[in-house]
């Protein structure tokens, strides 16, 4: 499946530059064939070389999960998943990416479509994690910081391998290991980014985040209707299948599920047959 999305990948970025529509129509085709319409992705977030569920962020209140990361990811892939999303904790605290080596094995031993975040502060930084197996990477607090330098690494990269992590507190943008919040809301960030080429992002209610109580329906309902050409992930408050049963109804891309699947609340099995 990695092979398949960096394959398709490569070949649009080609079409894009050859401005060929029918070329661009079989891609299209080609996604629609080999990638899933909704995408259930399992988290792993690290610190200190271990994988942890936060709450709302606070890196006060971690829990440590006994499971490797890598252990974690080739259990995820044995189960069926396709893709994985990888937080590095400790990155996104001391702004630079400090877990490319748990990622370069995880890359390495599994098939898993791999998208990274954490600490990325510019283009050496995503071009080693590119290198080091991520199929892309997902930035969030550049984005608010730094925007002009965000919108050079979406024009350079391409929105199929940019991610912005839009992490909100009440629709403003939360950044810095979600110390911080913006004066912008979700929805100004994300539109400022279109013309650069932002193609996908995901967004996590911050304060549902890792308390198992439920998704904030309102806030994805709005952003499907306001993006509707966007693909939307969402993120954060997933406790029971049907949180993921309603974000299909309404219309979002995928859902990234970190510990309602840790804490036994949601079963691998289940969730994947409703991609069935």
């Amino acid at each position: 499946m990695k092979r398949f999305y960096e394959l398709g990948s490569s070949i649009a970025q080609f079409a894009k530059l050859k401005k060929n529509v029918h070329f661009i129509f079989e891609i299209y085709r080609y996604t629609q064939i080999y990638l899933p319409m909704f995408e259930i992705i399992p988290a792993i977030d690290i610190i200190n070389g271990e994988c942890v569920r936060l709450i709302e962020g606070d890196y006060a209140r971690k829990t440590v999960y006994e499971d490797s990361p890598l252990m974690r990811a080739k259990q995820f892939e044995s189960y069926g998943f396709k893709r994985l999303h990888i937080v590095d904790l400790d990155g996104a605290k001391a702004a630079e990416p400090l877990q490319a080596h748990i990622l370069k094995e995880i890359s390495e031993q599994t098939d898993m479509i791999i998208d990274y975040g954490g600490g990325i502060q510019d283009a050496n930084d995503v071009d080693m994690l590119l290198e080091a197996g991520a199929t892309m990477v997902s930035i969030g607090s550049l984005a608010t910081k730094k925007p002009t330098l965000f919108g050079g690494l979406l024009s350079s990269f391409g929105g199929d391998k940019i991610l912005l992590a839009a992490d909100v507190r009440d629709n403003k943008i939360a950044f810095n290991a979600w110390r911080e919040r913006s004066r912008f809301s979700v929805f100004e960030i994300i539109e400022k980014f279109i013309p650069a080429g932002l193609s996908q992002f995901f967004c996590t209610d911050v304060q549902r985040d890792g308390r198992l109580e439920g998704i904030n329906e309102k806030l994805y309902t709005d952003l499907r209707k306001a993006f509707p050409n966007i693909k939307i992930i969402a993120s954060g408050g997933v406790s029971n299948i049907n949180d993921i049963k309603l974000l299909q109804d309404i219309g979002i891309d995928g859902v990234i599920v970190g510990k309602a699947f840790y804490e036994n609340r949601v079963q691998p099995e289940e969730a994947l047959a409703l991609l069935k």
